[in-house]
């Protein structure tokens, strides 16, 4: 069963893009991540063109980012001193990210850039962290009891401004989490991201915050970061499709459910092994499909359809070109409002079952 993406103009079976959206939900809410790392280079690899994919995977990343902030805001589980601090670099990366992005789009590289982007940091940074997970669990399994500090301290620490997170329980430079901050606006920008595949390592090793803090912390930081992003690609490039966002929302957010409920069984070891090993097939998967795969050998990749002529199409396409600002406003609102209101549902369901529970 195909469906026509009007602003893309891009014919895409929905149970593809439904089963894919599921199953990246559920590694969000496992790892804390957007899923955009994930998602963008797949909706490259089906055929859709990468400035759509980025700008699309980018309102879905909003969606489920509202969704699962909240869920870990009823949990108690978010640092929203450390979140703001993220937010405030975030937003100054993204001003500068959308600027690159505009240029290498009109020289026409844009997406060997983002394929080599990919590549190239998801190997790194999943090398790394695969390295520090297997370490922890091959001592948890020997029963070895390795001392460490509580924090380990690199010289970013020392910059000025030291600030005292409280829920974090830690003290040390505001200008550390407004730095990477600004190095996640900026690849979410270009990318099509969240930046949490970033973020999150840094979380861990660099800023040392508790695990149990950091999937809600990065999918609040997410929200404003992402937010920009969806507006400015909108306005500037009319790339945003509803139709498209409206399946990857569906499916991603109930995933992302499903995963929440995995991640409260992993412990920290377990989280990062599994964590890095996504994050390196993710890069393996985009160097093989940008440089090995000849376009034609692309099974999943689909033939774009000529235009359709459909009222509903019509209409978007109209908005889109004609009020960017409302089309845009249109396209944050509605993906925070389901975003917030699967979230209430879960959190009503989760308090009927206690109840019942308690009574019983």
């Amino acid at each position: 069963m195909d469906i026509y993406l009007p602003i893309a103009q891009f014919q895409i079976n929905i149970i593809t893009i439904l089963l894919l959206s599921f199953s990246i939900g559920v590694l969000s809410g496992i790892f804390g991540i957007g899923g955009g790392f994930l998602m963008t280079p797949i909706l490259i690899f089906l055929g859709i063109p990468a400035t759509y994919a980025v700008a699309n995977v980018a309102n879905n990343i909003l969606g489920i980012s509202v969704s699962g902030a909240t869920t870990h805001w009823y949990k108690k589980t978010l640092d929203y001193k450390m979140g703001f601090m993220i937010v405030i670099g975030g937003l100054a990366g993204a001003i500068i990210g959308m600027q690159i992005f505009q240029y290498l789009r009109e020289i026409g590289n844009i997406n060997t850039i983002i394929a080599l982007a990919y590549v190239y940091l998801l190997a790194i940074i999943g090398t790394l962290i695969f390295v520090e997970g297997v370490k922890e669990v091959s001592a948890l399994k020997r029963k070895k009891i390795v001392k460490k500090k509580l924090h380990t301290h690199y010289w970013i620490h020392g910059l000025p401004f030291r600030v005292r997170f409280s829920k974090s329980k830690l003290y040390e430079s505001a200008l550390t989490p407004v730095i990477l901050g600004f190095f996640v606006g900026l690849f979410a920008a270009i990318m099509g991201i969240g930046g949490a595949f970033l973020m999150v390592p840094a979380m861990i090793y660099l800023i040392g915050m508790p695990t149990k803090l950091i999937p809600g912390t990065s999918l609040f930081v997410t929200i404003f970061i992402t937010g920009f992003v969806v507006i400015a690609h909108a306005i500037q490039f009319q790339s945003i499709d509803l139709v498209l966002v409206s399946f990857l929302l569906f499916g991603s957010i109930i995933g992302l459910h499903v995963g929440l409920k995995i991640s409260d069984r992993l412990n920290a070891s377990e989280y990062k092994t599994l964590l890095a090993i996504l994050l390196i097939a993710v890069g393996i998967f985009m160097g093989i499909e940008t440089f090995v795969l000849n376009k034609s050998d692309d099974v999943l990749r689909n033939i774009p359809m000529p235009e359709l002529n459909s009222g509903l199409s019509i209409s978007i396409i109209d908005l889109a070109k004609n009020s960017p600002v409302i089309y845009a406003s249109l396209s944050v609102v509605f993906v925070v409002f389901v975003g917030f209101i699967f979230s209430y549902i879960r959190e009503l369901i989760h308090h009927f079952r206690y109840s019942k529970k308690v009574k019983s």
